[in-house]
């Protein structure tokens, strides 16, 4: 940890992240000059204004209460699903106690989750009524929880990335979204400009498992040779990569929201969160 940096505290992390996040200029999302007709930047700022204080308690507190507790606070500040994924994926973060490392404690969190926490993220999930949720084979969560949660994530791991994280220990996040961050700073591209650099080496890699279950598998292969032509096109200090961006974001709007990459923030949201918890980012922020 960067002893120079202030140390926020956990929910500040929290609210600090999303807000990083959301007001960064990300192709095909919510951001400070781009809204969509039901749900705008002061949505996605009161929600993370909403669940800090609660994120605060999750070392305290069972990580299925404090799901629930997260979602029922933005339910009360803004209409629609803004933040579940990004929830399910700080809640364990935040739940490791800040004398511990990440690597060490989140396997302990995840190992600790009892049929009452799946009971409580079930009962979230169905509150917070995300889009392109569908039916699945197994573990669905239309129908009653599971006695492990983490079973249930693995079983829904292929068809999304939040619930892959808790397959995997959150390896995406603290092995390559977080770590990139900083990387792309160190070579001088300002923070929110990193951001969007980090979104489109995913969306590159990945995809995004959000606009695969609305829109298909297909189309999720045109984000992915979409996203891989901006990163060919030049460094983010480049004009061409610029251009190019500009194309991939009319294209990801150019269908309502149905191509909004969604998961893909909510691993931008953690891997911030991480660096914001580990002093790796620290203000300025421009």
């Amino acid at each position: 940890m960067n002893d120079e940096r202030p140390q926020f505290t956990i929910g500040q992390c929290a609210t600090l992240a999303c807000l990083l996040e959301v007001n960064a200029p990300k192709v095909g999302n919510v951001h400070r000059a781009a809204d969509f007709d039901d749900a705008t930047l002061n949505d996605f700022a009161a929600s993370a204004v909403a669940v800090g204080p609660i994120l605060q308690q999750a070392s305290q507190l069972p990580l299925g209460e404090i799901v629930l507790r997260c979602v029922e606070a933005t339910r009360q500040v803004a209409a629609t699903n803004t933040n579940l994924g990004t929830i399910l994926l700080l809640t364990p973060l935040a739940a490791v106690p800040r004398d511990m490392t990440l690597d060490e404690g989140i396997p302990q969190v995840l190992d600790a989750l009892t049929s009452d926490d799946a009971d409580k993220v079930y009962r979230a999930i169905r509150l917070a009524q995300p889009g392109g949720l569908g039916n699945a084979e197994e573990m669905d969560v239309h129908s009653a929880p599971p006695e492990s949660l983490l079973d249930a994530m693995r079983a829904s791991a292929s068809r999304d990335a939040v619930a892959g994280e808790y397959g995997n220990a959150f390896a995406l996040t603290l092995q390559r979204v977080a770590p990139g961050l900083v990387a792309a700073q160190a070579q001088e591209i300002s923070l929110p400009n990193a951001i969007v650099f980090m979104q489109l080496q995913l969306l590159a890699e990945f995809g995004d498992s959000l606009i695969a279950r609305k829109c298909g598998e297909n189309l999720n292969e045109q984000c992915r040779a979409r996203a891989q032509r901006v990163l060919k096109a030049g460094s983010p200090h480049e004009e061409n990569y610029h251009k190019a961006l500009a194309d991939f974001d009319f294209w990801l709007r150019s269908d309502g929201r149905q191509r909004n990459p969604g998961t893909t923030a909510d691993l931008i949201a953690a891997g911030l969160f991480v660096c914001l918890r580990d002093g790796l980012i620290g203000p300025p922020f421009g």
